[in-house]
């Protein structure tokens, strides 16, 4: 069986001559990533199958992976392994059943990827008994059946990037009458829904940030709930100014779309789609909301004296997440759903303005008791 693996140890010296030399599968030469033969695993225990992907998504937090991007403090509470099979967006096909339930072979599925403590052996943590298995508190510890946070992230179970992936029957929504391009939607599908319900939903004004996939499905999510809100998309993030610091980074290009114009960007439930510079970008949000301009004496990045009452970000970058900050009005909320780590923002505005910060991570059962 085939995969395609992540493996620090293939990280290139000088010139990535390695893996050039690996079955042409690097994305860039630097990229520690390459295609293995494997043994196809086998399902142990009592509701363990083998899944065959149809599709598997390429999300955000994959790709950080790959890049060697992810925070240290997220692998630690994680438990990744060293090389790990990435993919937890699926699609696919029981190949394999045990001793299961209602999984048989040859039924299609849509993959929950969290591995909750049972499923690993261990005895269910105080989050997983609350249905809450994204938030395990032993998502590092390994139990006698396997280990890792979800598929994607296990060293036993394996991943979508492959010809085969283990998985308990518990964690498999049959996909009847779903096609494979809206099935491997389904998990950052639930995962949109979760970080909208982190927003109480108080409010006329949203602001979405990014122009992926997560995003867009975000802001269908928002249409869906709350007809009749306005919603504003700001266009994927370039950041080119990362790592800046200072006056001129309110100078700096802030959106970038693939496109090259981000007017020529159609998203279904969007109101309008903007892009510019941050300083441009909260011009166009005051003239919009009737919102005042407030410049500091001393130069630097205005604030307006009114706002959008929530922001979604899923760009995480230092530029989105300042930015965001001075869109919201007072006592709006922002809910981070990219994959954020250390960075410079004005923080102060956070008490000043009494704002709420809110993380939205995959997704697991809601406040109203609905997985």
């Amino acid at each position: 069986m085939r995969a395609l693996v992540v493996d620090p140890a293939l990280t290139a010296p000088a010139g990535g001559s390695r893996l050039r030399r690996r079955r042409r599968v690097a994305l860039t030469p630097a990229l520690p990533v390459e295609v293995r033969d494997i043994r196809t695993p086998i399902p142990q225990g009592p509701g363990w199958v083998l899944v065959r992907p149809a599709l598997s998504g390429i999300c955000g937090t994959d790709l950080a992976l790959v890049e060697g991007l992810q925070s240290p403090s997220v692998l630690t509470a994680y438990g990744r392994p060293a090389a790990v099979i990435p993919g937890h967006e699926i699609v696919g096909t029981v190949e394999r059943a045990g001793q299961t339930r209602w999984a048989r072979e040859g039924h299609r599925v849509l993959v929950e990827p969290t591995l909750r403590c049972a499923h690993k052996g261990l005895p269910d943590c105080r989050r997983c008994r609350a249905g809450e298995t994204h938030l395990c508190e032993n998502a590092d510890r390994a139990g006698s059946l396997c280990s890792g946070k979800a598929i994607g992230s296990s060293e036993r179970a394996g991943g979508g990037w492959s010809e085969g992936f283990l998985v308990h029957e518990d964690m498999l929504v049959p996909a009847d009458g779903i096609s494979d391009q809206r099935g491997v939607l389904a998990e950052p599908a639930a995962s949109a829904l979760h970080a909208v319900l982190r927003w109480s939903g108080r409010g006329e004004r949203v602001v979405v940030v990014g122009s992926g996939a997560l995003s867009r499905l975000i802001v269908a999510t928002l249409r869906r709930l709350y007809r009749g809100i306005d919603i504003t998309l700001l266009a994927e993030f370039g950041d080119p100014a990362n790592g800046r610091r200072g006056r001129d980074r309110r100078r700096q290009p802030l959106v970038t779309p693939a496109t090259g114009n981000h007017k020529s960007l159609r998203v279904p439930g969007a109101d309008r789609v903007w892009g510019g510079t941050a300083e441009e970008l909260l011009m166009r949000a005051a003239d919009h909301t009737g919102a005042r301009l407030m410049r500091p004496s001393g130069g630097g990045m205005p604030v307006m004296d009114g706002g959008v009452d929530a922001v979604f970000d899923c760009h995480g970058s230092h530029t989105s997440i300042d930015l965001a900050l001075r869109l919201l009005r007072a006592g709006g909320t922002l809910v981070l759903c990219g994959r954020a780590g250390r960075h410079e923002a004005e923080w102060s505005l956070l008490w000043a303005r009494e704002l709420t910060v809110r993380g939205a991570a995959s997704y697991g059962r809601e406040s109203n008791g609905q997985r």
